[in-house]
C-alpha cells in the first residue's frame, strides 16, 4: 500500500477513502474453506492502520466489496432432467450422463477455467444407490459440463429437478444466449413466497436487435 504514501507525495495530498475491493472465497464443495467478510475487515483495517503510521499518514476511510460472499451463498440454479443415459467407457467403468435444460449459457464457469459445483436432488427425497454421473447441458458441446463427476441416486429421470448451490456468484453476470438459448427467470424467495425479479427472455428479447 505504498501507493498512499507516493500519491501524498507527488500530489501533496492525502486520499481520503481506499476500497480494498472483494472476491472474498464462498463455499462451491462441501469441504471448501470460506472467508468471512467481517474478519477480512478486521485484517484489513489492521493493515491499513500499521501502514499509515509507518508513512505518517491519515487513516482513510476503508471499504471493501464483499458482493461475492453475500449473493453467492444464497442463491441456487434450478434445473430440470431431460435425458438419462448410462455409457461403458474405456475402461469397463460405468458413468451416467444427466442432462438438463441448461449449462454453458447459464453457467460458463466450469467449462471457462473448471470451476467446481456440487448438486442435490431438489424435488423428492431418493432413498436409492447413488451411481458415478456426470452432469451436462444441452447445447452440443463436449465442453457443456456443469459437474464432471459426481454420485447421484440411480433412480434420475427425465422431469426431476436438480439443484446447483453457490450460482448467485458469477452465473447470472457471465449468462449469454449460447445457441440462442434464452436467459432464465431469477425468482426470490422469502418465508415460503416467491416472485421474479428478473424475468426469463423470450423469443422476442433474443430478435429484438434485427433489423
Amino acid at each position: 500500500m505504498n501507493f498512499l504514501a507516493k500519491y501524498r507525495d507527488e500530489f501533496k495530498k492525502e486520499l481520503p477513502e481506499l476500497d480494498l475491493g472483494g472476491g472474498y472465497g464462498i463455499a462451491y464443495l462441501e469441504n471448501d474453506v470460506t472467508v468471512d467478510p467481517r474478519d477480512a475487515m478486521q485484517a484489513l483495517a489492521k493493515a491499513v492502520k500499521k501502514h499509515c503510521e509507518t508513512f505518517n499518514l491519515q487513516i482513510p476511510t476503508v471499504s471493501i466489496e464483499p458482493g461475492r460472499a453475500i449473493v453467492g451463498p444464497t442463491m441456487f440454479t434450478l434445473y430440470e432432467v431431460g435425458t438419462v443415459k448410462d455409457v461403458t467407457l474405456e475402461n469397463g467403468t460405468h458413468r451416467r450422463y444427466i442432462s438438463v435444460d441448461g449449462g454453458m449459457s447459464d453457467n460458463i464457469r466450469p467449462s471457462l477455467y473448471g470451476a467446481e459445483y456440487t448438486t442435490i436432488l431438489a424435488n423428492r427425497t431418493s432413498t436409492a444407490p447413488k451411481t458415478s454421473s456426470r452432469l451436462v447441458g444441452k447445447h452440443c458441446e463436449t465442453g457443456d459440463i456443469i459437474i464432471r463427476e459426481i454420485d447421484l441416486p440411480e433412480d434420475i429421470v427425465p422431469g426431476d429437478l436438480l439443484a446447483v448451490p453457490a450460482t448467485g456468484a458469477y452465473g447470472r453476470s457471465m449468462a449469454s444466449n449460447y445457441n440462442h438459448v434464452p436467459r432464465p427467470s431469477v425468482v426470490a424467495v422469502k418465508d415460503g413466497k416467491a416472485r421474479v425479479i428478473v424475468r426469463r427472455e423470450s423469443i422476442e428479447d433474443l430478435l429484438a436487435l434485427d433489423i
